[in-house]
């Protein structure tokens, strides 16, 4: 039995080693398995949608294989690898649609290149966005797909929103007002419009009519759209198609005679981009084309991609080597494709995760459609992605390429050449390098881009047949040969914009009745399109303008009344005291009593004239200043600075009198008009009748402010104005007539001496020209009227139909105009003049008497110290009283003395006091003379304790004195 066991034993302690070592092998090449597949780069699919059943699809697919291959070429080390999904839409948008599906659902892409047209580009991107599958996009341009809409809609091509801003610079640069706009009838081709209209309002021009033309049109439809051109005035067309449909259109336009130079056509970036797909045949309808495309400069890099592009299409599909292609579509899907495997580096996206949505019943593969958990990643890398591709500078904001700027070409020969560029900083320029050169499309010939009349014929001119105020529009008839003569101020100035018009015109007059009734119905005859254009006296009107357009203005605006004149014969018994106004009667009161007040401060001491009682002094004062109006002052001055200041004064009074004189004289011979109404709520307030002229708008106008249309009278020419006003509203007339401003000028000017215009002027815009909407012959003959006007003609024209210009009202105004009197501003000058005189004259004398009686009136000072009230008070009332003294020392008084003390009063004829000896008694005067002198003396020479006493021995002497003199008058006449 133990031998038994040990053999069972050896067998199983054999194979159990074994076991292990057999495990350990497996697990170390599961090991190595598993290393190796980690090794190895992740794949990221990308699906591509392409019209694979053209030539141009099958090459732009052999080119995003490349860009695929040589970025990793270029980045041997990636840590990922894109392979590429190919799906053919033939075209069709519900086939790119279902390819779209296929990619998501089947071969799990997570994003998708293309498709190629807007149209596709619009159901993918919609599909796109509900799988949260970026789809880039190098060709669908449309404004209508934006990432707004569609996030996970990325453009790498322009937006052809961007190229709005070039084409309506064009348009500006050559001042086409206006413009028609014909599209392509695709996503493609409507995406474009409100951009483009908004660019175009932006620079002055409007879309005068928007044509829509099928992707798929015969020529039928093409010559119906290009017949309908024809018949516009609007030669300036604005084309938005893609090459195919446009080559067709300017094909069929060259055959209709409309490729000429009396034409213009704008072609976006659909034309000018795919220069390298026309055909000779193409390239030859469209010369003269001016079109766009994005600028793009031909790097070696791309031209290198270029070459190897075309040989490994012809090796791989040799069918398709002679076939064209747009060069900047095939670097820009180049730039996607490298830009896609970038974003998938960066990102480092996984392997392809789909989320099914649960909880709804799936009928439609739509529905099935997982979402990409790797979709918002992998968008957020190709949006920061940037990079200097072989198209330029790659880089997106808010989902789109942005461009640096656009080509400006015409196509001219066999292609398209530059003639300048259009940046956002400046515009349209000829050379990128030197953006100064701002506009130098301006310097190219260019047709005006329009016409007078499309089908050749005459303009049919309305003007409005008037019975009066013939001087605007006069329409005669010869008696003999009855043909009509239109003439007037209106039709030469017409005539003569007409003539200095860069390109001739043809037009023929039509006078319509029709102005008796409204000017407004006139004018809807150009509304109608029954006439061209309306020539006449038409004001503008905010009423008017809503239907048709207007030139400038060729008259003055505004409208008043004008009412009849009366003479002014009540007389006015203050009428003396109208030469000069208020202020002036003022300042001249006081210029006089300050010019007194001056000359008796100066002359008081010293003048025997200018003393007395206060009452004579206070008189003198007043009588001396007025008494200069007619220069009777008797009184002798002494002093020159008073003399000085009487010679300015009585300047001054010689030019007051003067003018008042010469303006009384006015006032009383000049005949005075007065008008018989000044205010229109009097004529409301009184009931008055009001007249207007026939037809005007200003019957609208007037009854707007109020007036009964009752109360209203129409009339038709000066004459009537004239009979109505001289009767008056009493007597079947009117009191007043409103009308325009160029009327009211013409009727004064015939009758200026009984009427004149008073009231408000109501402001208008003026005469003016009538022309269809929109149309581009208003701005030219608006230049003309303004280029008249800053010449001489106009006014020429102006003085054969309304004779001198305002020569009647000139004199009607001068005689009727009230004079408001002189005012001091007219004066004003005189008066500060003699005012600063006088002042320093005052201040000099008052300094000279200051320093001269310095003595005296301390003097004076010290006796009144005593005196009661404050210092300063007594101070002055010491030196008024030392200043109402007497100047001893003045050659009047100081003469006087010295021959009364000196002569001998026995032998001698009295003198001065004759007077009073004669009367029998003592002259007051003498006495004080002697006293004063006397009391003078003895202050000067005596203390100031003992100026009391003599002062008082001064009188008692001069009392003694008087005496003697009185007694010896018996001797004087023995």
């Amino acid at each position: 039995m133990a031998n038994c066991l040990v053999l069972v034993q050896s067998p199983s302690s054999f194979f159990f080693p074994f076991v292990l070592l057999s495990a350990a092998l497996v697990s170390y090449q599961v090991s190595m398995v598993a290393t190796a597949q980690n090794a190895l780069p992740a794949q990221a699919r990308v699906g591509v949608i392409l019209d694979l059943t053209t030539p141009v699809g099958r090459r732009r697919r052999t080119g995003i294989q490349m860009a695929v291959e040589d970025y990793y070429a270029a980045h041997p080390s990636s840590a990922t690898r894109v392979a590429l999904h190919f799906r053919d839409s033939a075209g069709d948008p519900l086939r790119a649609a279902s390819a779209a599906v296929d990619l998501i659902k089947n071969a799990q892409a997570q994003a998708i290149i293309g498709p190629p047209t807007s149209a596709e580009a619009e159901f993918v991107a919609r599909i796109g966005d509900h799988a949260r599958v970026p789809v880039i996009s190098y060709s669908a341009t449309s404004p209508t797909l934006t990432p707004v809409q569609t996030p996970f809609f990325v453009r790498t091509a322009a937006n052809d929103s961007f190229q709005t801003a070039p084409v309506a610079a064009v348009l500006g640069a050559f001042s086409w007002r206006a413009a028609v706009v014909v599209y392509e009838d695709t996503p493609y081709g409507t995406g474009i419009l409100p951009a483009l209209s908004d660019a175009l309002q932006g620079v002055g021009t409007k879309i005068m009519d928007r044509t829509a033309v099928p992707s798929d049109a015969d020529d039928a439809r093409l010559d119906a759209v290009l017949y309908h051109f024809m018949a516009m005035p609007t030669r300036v067309f604005v084309v938005h198609m893609l090459y195919p449909l446009a080559a067709r259109l300017f094909r069929r336009a060259k055959k209709a005679g409309m490729m000429s130079q009396e034409y213009v056509w704008v072609a976006t970036d659909g034309v000018g981009s795919f220069m390298d797909r026309l055909s000779p045949e193409d390239v030859d309808a469209m010369q003269g084309v001016v079109s766009l495309q994005p600028y793009v400069q031909l790097t070696d890099a791309a031209k290198n991609f270029s070459a190897r592009l075309m040989a490994r299409s012809r090796r791989e599909n040799p069918a398709d080597g002679g076939v064209a292609d747009s060069t900047l579509m095939r670097l820009w899907s180049y730039d996607t494709a490298w830009a896609i495997a970038a974003a998938v580096e960066t990102a480092r996206v996984p392997s392809p995760a789909f989320q099914t949505p649960g909880g709804t019943t799936a009928l439609t593969d739509l529905d099935r459609l997982g979402v990409s958990a790797t979709g918002t990643a992998l968008l957020k890398a190709v949006l920061a992605t940037t990079f200097e591709g072989i198209a330029g500078k790659f880089k997106m904001v808010d989902g789109q390429l942005q461009l640096p700027a656009y080509e400006v070409v015409n196509i001219i020969g066999r292609g398209a050449r530059t003639v300048g560029f259009w940046t956002p900083e400046f515009g349209i320029t000829q050379d990128r390098s030197e953006p100064q050169q701002r506009q130098g499309a301006e310097t190219w010939s260019a047709p005006k881009g329009w016409t007078v009349s499309p089908n050749g014929r005459m303009l049919l001119v309305a003007v409005p047949a008037k019975n009066g105020f013939k001087q605007f529009v006069d329409v005669s008839q010869n008696s003999t040969t009855g043909e009509e003569k239109i003439t007037g101020y209106c039709i030469d100035v017409f005539d003569e914009v007409m003539k200095n018009l860069p390109y001739p015109v043809s037009y023929r007059y039509v006078p319509q009745n029709v102005s008796l009734d409204s000017y407004d119905k006139l004018v809807d005859l150009v509304r109608d399109q029954k006439f061209d254009l309306v020539v006449g006296d038409v004001t503008v009107t905010a009423s008017r303008m809503a239907e048709v357009d207007f030139t400038m203005p060729f008259t003055e605006s505004g409208w008043s009344m004008v009412v009849a004149a009366q003479e002014d014969t009540g007389s006015n018994m203050w009428v003396f005291v109208r030469p000069l106004s208020t202020g002036l009667w003022l300042a001249s009161l006081g210029f006089f009593c300050f010019t007194g007040f001056v000359v008796w401060v100066i002359e008081h001491r010293i003048n025997p004239e200018f003393r007395g009682t206060p009452c004579q002094q206070f008189g003198l004062i007043f009588y001396f200043a007025f008494s200069t109006l007619t220069f009777s002052h008797r009184e002798k001055l002494q002093s020159n600075l008073s003399r000085f200041i009487v010679i300015m004064w009585v300047f001054v009074v010689l030019i007051l009198t003067s003018s008042y004189t010469a303006s009384l004289t006015s006032m009383l011979t000049v005949q005075k008009l007065l008008p018989t109404v000044t205010d229109v709520r009097e004529l409301q307030r009184n009931g008055h009748y009001i007249g207007y002229q026939e037809g005007s708008f200003i019957e609208s106008s007037l009854q707007k402010m109020g007036f009964d249309q009752s109360r209203m009278r129409k009339y038709n020419s000066s004459k009537g104005y004239a009979d109505a006003l001289s009767r008056g509203s009493a007597k079947g007339g009117v009191a007043a007539v409103f009308d325009e401003i160029p009327y009211l000028k013409l009727f004064l000017s015939e009758y200026c001496k009984d009427y004149m215009m008073v009231g408000p002027i109501y402001k208008t815009v003026g005469l003016s020209f009538v022309f269809p909407k929109d149309s581009p012959m208003t701005g030219d003959v608006s230049r003309g009227i303004l280029t008249l006007a800053e010449g001489e003609k106009m006014s020429k024209i102006e003085k054969a139909w309304f004779g001198e210009p305002d020569a009647c009202l000139q004199q009607s105004s001068a005689e009727v105009a009230p004079s408001s009197g002189l005012r001091f501003k007219s004066f004003g000058g005189i008066f500060l003049l003699t005012g600063l005189a006088s002042g320093l004259t005052l201040l000099v004398y008052l300094a000279t008497f200051a320093i001269r009686e310095r003595s005296g009136l301390r003097a004076a000072e010290a006796t009144a110290g005593s005196g009661s009230g404050s210092v300063p008070l007594w101070k002055l009332r010491a030196w008024l009283q030392h200043y109402d003294t007497r100047d001893l020392r003045s050659p009047t008084f100081r003469t006087r003395h010295d021959e009364f003390n000196a002569c001998d009063c026995a032998n001698r004829t009295p003198t001065w006091n004759d007077e009073s000896v004669r009367n029998g008694g003592t002259s007051p005067f003498s006495v004080r003379v002697n006293s004063e002198m006397n009391a003078a003396s003895s202050l000067e020479n005596t203390p100031a304790s003992e100026a009391g006493n003599s002062l008082e021995q001064g009188v008692e002497g001069a009392t003694t004195s008087a005496e003697m003199a009185t007694s010896t008058v018996p001797q004087l006449h023995r």
